[in-house]
């Protein structure tokens, strides 16, 4: 199996592409700069420069894409936008490091965590982005999407178990009532979902057991 990691020298990226490399995968990091991640298969270009021929061959792209500045913030939607394009109509699967924000929090899907009174209001710009691309990203039934959101709590630095709980559209609390999960669970559970493939078409959620 082929994958190719984008931002793969983010926090994120670094651990997925090492995730999958101790897996045995075949594994290229996609950066803009000197790489810095686990597999010495690159490809040094922005993400807004790629192009359909770059990502040929590929079974999985895993986008692990971030903005957090007032001015680049957009580039959510617009990042998606462009990488859905490339791989439009094709086979390779598109994989998608989302947010937990947009989880919902009621049965009929009309409530959404960033919506709640104890949203840090730091973080709701952010949340709001990152749901925009979410809502334009199901809208593309010509791309085979997977959308993982992290617990509430996702923690960069947190301990590796290997396991997760996966969930759905909503927020799901652990046997703790936690909604929590490390930056490397979520890896695990990222390239799981690589390897697997059983969630095309669908936003799915992962929390720590």
């Amino acid at each position: 199996m082929k994958i190719a990691v984008i931002c793969a020298n983010g926090k994120e990226g670094k651990l997925i592409v090492k995730e999958a490399v101790d897996r045995g995968l075949n594994v290229t990091a996609i950066v803009r700069g000197e790489n810095k991640s686990a597999t010495e298969k690159v490809i040094q270009k922005d993400l807004f420069d790629l192009t359909a021929s770059d990502l040929e061959g590929f079974d999985v792209v895993i986008d692990a894409f971030g903005a957090w500045t007032p001015e680049t913030l957009p580039q959510h939607s617009t990042s998606l936008k462009h990488l859905c394009d490339l791989v439009s109509g094709k086979g390779t699967r598109l994989l998608v490091v989302g947010g937990a924000g947009s989880l919902y929090v009621n049965p009929e899907h009309t409530v959404q965590v960033m919506d709640g009174s104890d949203f840090p209001d730091i973080f709701k710009p952010l949340a709001a982005n990152m749901g925009k691309a979410l809502d334009e990203l199901r809208t593309r039934n010509d791309v085979k999407w997977t959308y993982v959101s992290p617990a509430g709590d996702f923690q960069a630095d947190g301990a590796k178990t290997g396991k997760y709980i996966l969930g759905g559209e909503e927020l799901t609390l652990n046997s703790k009532g936690e909604s929590v999960i490390s930056y490397a669970d979520y890896a695990v559970a990222m390239v799981d979902e690589a390897v697997q493939g059983n969630h095309i078409q669908q936003r799915i959620s992962v929390v720590a057991e």
